[in-house]
């Protein structure tokens, strides 16, 4: 009996270790099989990126409009090649981290000119695009998607369309440089003056470690997680303040 009890009381504990960090949700995968083997390079979101973002995330919307039909070639390209169970994955995340921000600069177009995200009805819950046979909205992909495939420097890559956002890459993520792209832009916004401020024992810091917390305290705390890419290097005691959110235009 004593057996017995010992094995059930260590149930959850086996089940967090069998649940390791490459859990891939069923969500990221195609609802039925495609043609779509090797995965999509992403080069036409790309090209985009590269004419219509700065450096520093500052995006020509008005330059994409008159793009749009570039834009919809990639979009169509991304609802005809969903991942497959076969792809790397590096491969999964760079393909719903590329989808989330193409999807977004197309929900900025399509109600264009406009001062914020915010001035469009339910932008993240509305289910305005197809991929594969399944509709989406941008909050499905980031929360039923890329934060359950436990990285959290996704929150990094993905862009709100607002200033308080990280900057958005003018990179296409790709399979093949996922972990470094992944690691620029965590330093990258970390070290970003205009998102953080950070001293030895005082940091302001952006909301969205106030927001998904919990996805950067998978091994200590906030505190460990910045301390990973920050330049200064902060007290574990330091007072915590979290920074109005700006979510004008980032254009």
């Amino acid at each position: 009996m004593r057996k017995i009890i010992f094995i059930i009381a260590l149930l959850p504990f086996l089940s967090c270790a069998n649940s390791n960090e490459n859990s891939i949700p069923e969500w990221a995968y195609a609802v039925e099989n495609q043609n779509s083997i090797k995965a999509i390079d992403h080069q036409k979101w790309h090209v985009l990126l590269q004419k219509y973002v700065t450096d520093k995330g500052n995006v020509d919307y008005k330059g994409f409009k008159k793009d749009a039909n570039a834009l919809q070639v990639y979009l169509d390209e991304l609802a005809a090649n969903v991942p497959q169970k076969s792809w790397s994955r590096n491969a999964i995340l760079a393909y719903w981290i590329n989808a989330y921000n193409a999807y977004t600069v197309k929900l900025i177009l399509d109600n264009y000119p406009l001062k914020s995200i915010k001035d469009i009805k339910d932008p993240w819950g509305k289910k305005f695009f197809t991929l594969g046979t399944k509709k989406y909205s941008l909050e499905e992909i980031e929360h039923e998607i890329l934060r359950k495939m436990n990285e959290p420097r996704i929150h990094f890559a993905i862009n709100c369309a607002s200033f308080s956002c990280p900057n958005l890459s003018n990179q296409a993520y790709t399979e093949a440089k996922l972990e470094s792209q992944l690691e620029a832009g965590a330093k990258a916004f970390i070290n970003d003056k205009t998102k953080n401020t950070i001293t030895a024992n005082n940091i302001e810091i952006s909301k969205i470690f106030d927001w998904f917390s919990g996805d950067f305290k998978t091994k200590g705390t906030a505190i460990d997680y910045l301390n990973q890419y920050s330049a200064v290097k902060i007290n574990k005691n330091a007072k915590v303040k979290y920074k109005e959110y700006n979510w004008s235009l980032n254009d």
